[in-house]
């Protein structure tokens, strides 16, 4: 039962009962117990009475119809699933539903339901037009915001409806808006992602006022400025501020990020961030004006990584293209076709050409005509091959360079055949090395052979020449006999000397090198040769200042420069010139020198040079060889060159020839410094107070001759026998440490043979000088005296007679170890 029934149904039953006691009189004696007859004014107080019960029954029956109506209406509107509130017009509590009661938290009507709204315009509004509804008996319906004790805002409908049968009541319900709820919840997830999403884009943007102070920026503008969202907005920093170009700084618009007043567009522009960092940035704005005033909408877009990239493409590009065109080896790509589509600097200057030459062109054009098919099937080849295909070609140049190409197929982006990389690789330099070591090897063959024929030769010809000595004793001048056997014996000597020059060739002669000056051979030279290449030809002496000492032979040197002038002589015609140069060159000048294969060292230089024919490039490799000669039968032996170059290379240097046709020759010859020791002293004054040779060449001892030559033991002991020495001959090694065993005490002289058979000549020595220490040896060979005295284990002092020997040389060696025994 609603309240204010309740007040006045029990206000109306105590008034009732209060007026029945007065108006009923309490008896006072017993005449007035019951049973005793009432008076005519008790009547009356009796049906007062009555009535009053009577009264009193009845309202208590409508209460408790009324409670229990009051009772079935509570529990209709706690059924109904929404608060609801009765109230009156004032909108003062009358009923309300537990539902309403659990939300508002109030029983004092509406005012509990405004201290919900937080007072928002929007809840105002609308609860103003549901009161102006309710006054005028009308029905209505708003959404409000209602707002919990956490803030938490909740979106409900609320309703009024007058009460039919008073209309002094107005029943309001509030019910949750579900379907805008949904929405707005739907919008307040969105709008979170969306300002997630916009904070962490990698696009900053933001919004100024038109003092230039910022309204709104997203999480990544403001990290690239060093700072925060909250920072920005809030902070005391403008736009202007952050810009790195005063000009844009000092702008009369300091919300705009345009150079000129346009209100809207696109620039590029430089900021500085709060840590001093600068970066460039890419900006698009445009312009709102509303009722607020005027706002800016930019976004900006740091370039930053960009330019990062762009500059390092750039530096890599710069950096393979420094590469490719700085690399040793030339670099070209071809297509599928064969010709270049790109190259670099060394390969067109390889080539002989301008890159734009080689560009664009078949490969093969930058060969010589003779290579052109080689080059073209390699290609084709190399195409169609996944391996690394090699080629050596030479290049149609000016300088014919020689090349080695090695090419790889490689595939396009689309994995079609794309090409061919072509690497180059000068060998010139390689191919040149490679045919000097083919041509010092070559050489050093020849020279072995011809030492081996030489030696073979020695040992014939110091048969012939001694037996012609045996026969020159037994027969005076006078005698028909004595001239024939004279023209045998010069014809040996002249055959000992092309053997001679042969050793010389191999490099197996023997050498006196002593310590002097260029300048002063050829100063001694000077009148020869001036003798020897006649009047009708010019010589040029050049001489070098301050020229280093050399080491070398004089004879030998001196037999260079002749034979060397005299060719230079037969090619020069009347007027020609023959030139003779010589200076100083050092370990750095040798570095840079025309002739790449010479070693680093400092060097005296001895060029030779003609204006004759000059020699053709297809002979000149051959022109040292023995007996190769262009000259007529009979006018040379061919060995001229080939002793020359023995003679350089044995004496520790270096010969070179430049020749052009038509223009002419020089040879150009590299001897190594010497520094001269007081060993070169000593050895330079022994060699001048030499004895002079012995007259008397008879004597007395015994000699034991060991010779394998059957013709040359035969000679050598019967010309020492005709000298009055006693001979024990022996045919090997083995044979002579035999005899020695038997007969040793009485040898005076020891004369070997150096190559033999067997036991050969320096090894015999070592095993005599384990029984006979102080046995005198004499070494006779056709080979040099050095080539067997690095063989030998003793320090001893060793004799030396080269082949071919005469017999006056022979006697005249034996005597001379006599002597020293005395």
């Amino acid at each position: 039962m609603p309240s204010v029934f309740r007040q006045r149904f029990n206000l109306f039953s105590i008034s009732g009962f209060v007026l029945a006691l007065h108006l009923v009189p309490m008896p006072v004696c017993a005449a007035e117990l019951p049973g005793t007859p009432l008076p005519g004014s008790g009547w009356a107080a009796l049906s007062v009475v009555v009535l009053a019960v009577v009264t009193l029954t009845w309202y208590r029956m409508r209460f408790k119809e009324a409670q229990k109506a009051a009772a079935l209406h509570s529990a209709a509107l706690d059924s109904l699933g929404h608060a609801v509130l009765l109230a009156d017009r004032q909108g003062q509590y009358v009923l309300s539903n537990n539902e309403w009661r659990s939300r508002i938290s109030s029983t004092r009507g509406l005012v509990g339901l405004k201290s919900m709204l937080f007072d928002e315009e929007e809840n105002r509004h609308a609860l103003q037009e549901l009161e102006i509804a309710a006054a005028a008996q009308e029905s209505a319906q708003r959404d409000i915001a209602i707002f919990d004790d956490k803030g938490h805002k909740t979106w409900c409908r609320l309703s009024i409806c007058p009460v039919a049968d008073d209309p002094t009541l107005i029943l309001w319900s509030l019910a949750d808006a579900e379907v805008r709820n949904a929405v707005e919840s739907a919008i307040s997830v969105e709008q979170g992602l969306l300002t997630d999403f916009l904070n962490e884009f990698p696009i900053g943007f933001f919004s100024v006022d038109e003092q230039g102070k910022f309204v709104q920026a997203n999480a990544t503008f403001a990290a690239w400025l060093a700072t925060t969202p909250e920072q920005l907005v809030g902070g005391s920093k403008k736009l202007a501020d952050y810009f790195a170009d005063s000009a844009n700084a000092q702008s009369s618009m300091p919300w705009s990020l345009l150079p000129s007043h346009d209100a809207a567009g696109c620039t590029e522009l430089d900021f500085v961030a709060d840590d001093g960092r600068r970066f460039d940035a890419f900006a698009a704005q445009t312009l709102v004006r509303d009722g607020s005033g005027l706002r800016t909408r930019s976004l900006i877009r740091d370039l930053s990584s960009e330019r990062d990239i762009t500059s390092a493409l750039r530096a890599a590009e710069d950096r393979f293209q420094r590469l490719f065109d700085a690399a040793p080896v030339g670099i070209a790509l071809l297509d599928t076709k064969g010709v270049v589509t790109d190259c670099s600097a060394v390969f067109a200057e390889m080539a002989g050409k301008s890159e734009p030459e080689v560009e664009h062109n078949d490969l093969w054009l930058c060969a010589t005509v003779d290579d052109r098919d080689r080059l073209r099937r390699w290609v084709t080849n190399a195409m169609e091959s996944d391996d690394i295909i090699p080629l050596q070609i030479t290049l149609d140049g000016p300088s014919a360079m020689v090349a080695a190409f090695f090419g790889r197929r490689y595939d396009a982006d689309d994995g079609s055949p794309g090409g061919l990389v072509v690497h180059a690789f000068d060998q010139t330099e390689q191919r040149s090395l490679e045919e000097q070591f083919i041509q010092s090897q070559k050489m050093d063959l020849v020279g072995q052979l011809a030492g081996g024929v030489a030696h073979d030769f020695n040992n014939l010809l110091t048969a012939m020449i001694g037996f012609c000595d045996l026969l020159l004793q037994r027969h005076s001048p006078k005698d028909q006999s004595f001239a024939d056997i004279m023209q045998i014996k010069q014809n040996g000597n002249r055959a000992a000397n092309l053997v001679r020059q042969l050793l010389a060739f191999s490099r197996q002669q023997t050498l006196q090198p002593r310590v002097l000056n260029i300048t002063d051979v050829l100063a001694e030279l000077s009148h020869l040769l001036r003798r020897l290449i006649g009047a009708d030809i010019e010589l040029e002496m050049v001489h070098g200042r301050d020229l280093w000492q050399v080491k070398v032979d004089e004879s030998q040197m001196e037999q260079v420069i002749i034979n060397l002038v005299v060719n230079a002589r037969d090619v020069v015609e009347a007027g020609g010139k023959v030139s003779i140069r010589t200076n100083n060159m050092s370990r750095q000048e040798s570095a840079k020198a025309r002739h790449q294969s010479l070693p680093n060292g400092d060097y005296v230089v001895l060029e030779v040079a003609d204006t004759g024919t000059g020699i053709p490039k297809e002979i000149v490799d051959k022109i040292f060889e023995p007996f190769f000669t262009t000259k007529e039968v009979g006018s040379g032996t061919g060995l001229g060159l080939s002793t020359v170059y023995g003679i350089i290379r044995q004496t520790g240097g270096h010969i070179f020839v430049d020749s052009k046709v038509d223009e002419g020759t020089c040879f150009t010859i590299y001897l190594p410094q010497h520094i001269a020791t007081a060993d070169d002293f000593v050895d330079g004054v022994a060699e001048e107070v030499a004895p002079p040779p012995q007259q008397d060449l008879t004597g007395a001892g015994t000699v034991m001759l060991v010779e394998d030559e059957d013709a040359v033991r035969m000679f050598g002991a019967r010309a020492l026998r005709n000298k009055g020495y006693t001979v024990v001959e022996a045919g090997s090694g083995e044979e002579a440490l035999e005899l020695l065993v038997q007969e040793g005490d009485s040898i005076d002289v020891l004369v070997t043979d150096v190559v033999m058979p067997g036991l050969d000549g320096p090894a015999m020595i070592r095993k005599v000088r384990e029984t006979h220490a102080d046995m005198k040896v004499v070494f006779i060979s056709g080979y040099t005296e050095d080539s067997f005295r690095k063989r030998l284990d003793v320090a001893e002092d060793i004799h030396f007679l080269p082949k071919p020997f005469t017999l006056q040389q022979l006697a005249s060696k034996v005597k001379e170890i006599m002597a020293e025994e005395v």
